[in-house]
């Protein structure tokens, strides 16, 4: 929906997707639903490292600015996966993509500037705490924990690079959108699977879940708006948690040497 709003504006979009038929399906219908034809897309599986760098690649071999960068890459698995990579694939997907991803486009945005970043984040990660003795879930794993960790991981890495774009006009927010109708969680298997249908029954419909980033990506009232947490369009206190700063910067720390870890990249 948050593709489809700022198309509707007359920006030009870009979508990113792992299925590359359902995705050209999706741009073709928003393409349809809006009249503007500069909508594009890019086929990725997020969760794999390798892949979020080839999706940073193909939209600068297209693109020369990016005025707004929405992450909104996210799952729950209620069984340990691991990614090609070796991590969990929980914090791989939900968090070291939108970390990686933002990295790698950093030039074009801050070039395009004023531009924002927008992430989307859940009220789960008020039940988060970044497990750094065990990130990965090695130890002892947990679906619930997994998924919130990752999104207390969302709200503290937006902090953190607001602080480090301090004076570059590029901001950084990050959202809670609600509990919102989509088909997340039917990913898994066994009583997970057979009752999210049902829960979804009473969840919000998914064109007021994008109310929080369609209002972050594109209102004039939040320009120049940094390092906030927002509910709907309310600015909104997130955990405690989430505002320790030498938490912020040693998560991003470990980021930072995962994903150049995975791709053999120079510190």
């Amino acid at each position: 929906m948050t593709a489809e709003a700022l198309a509707a504006m007359g920006a030009t979009v870009v979508v990113v997707s792992r299925n590359a038929e359902r995705c050209a399906a999706t741009v073709q219908r928003i393409s349809q639903a809006t009249g503007n034809n500069n909508v594009d897309w890019i086929s990725a599986d997020l969760s794999v490292i390798a892949k979020v760098r080839d999706a940073a690649e193909a939209f600068r071999a297209r693109y020369d600015r990016l005025d707004i960068l929405v992450n909104n890459a996210g799952a729950y698995f209620s069984r340990r996966q691991v990614t090609e990579d070796g991590f969990e694939m929980t914090f791989a997907l939900n968090h070291l993509s939108y970390f990686l991803l933002t990295d790698l486009l950093l030039d074009r945005l801050t070039a395009s500037a004023p531009a924002r970043i927008v992430n989307v984040a859940s009220g789960a990660h008020k039940q988060g705490q970044i497990k750094f003795d065990d990130l990965m879930g090695e130890s002892q794993f947990d679906g619930w924990s997994a998924y919130s960790q990752s999104k207390l991981a969302n709200v503290m890495f937006t902090y953190e690079l607001a602080r480090r774009l301090a004076g570059q006009r590029v901001t950084a927010n990050v959202l809670h959108p609600g509990f919102v109708a989509t088909g997340f969680g039917r990913n898994n298997g066994g009583l997970v699977g057979l009752l999210m249908p049902l829960v979804q029954l009473f969840a919000m419909k998914p064109h007021r879940g994008a109310t929080a980033s369609i209002y972050l990506a594109s209102s004039p009232e939040v320009e120049g708006v940094t390092s906030k947490y927002f509910v709907a369009k309310k600015d909104t206190k997130s955990s405690a948690a989430s505002y320790d700063e030498a938490a912020q910067r040693r998560l991003w720390e470990i980021s930072d040497t995962l994903v150049r870890a995975a791709l053999s990249m120079p510190a």
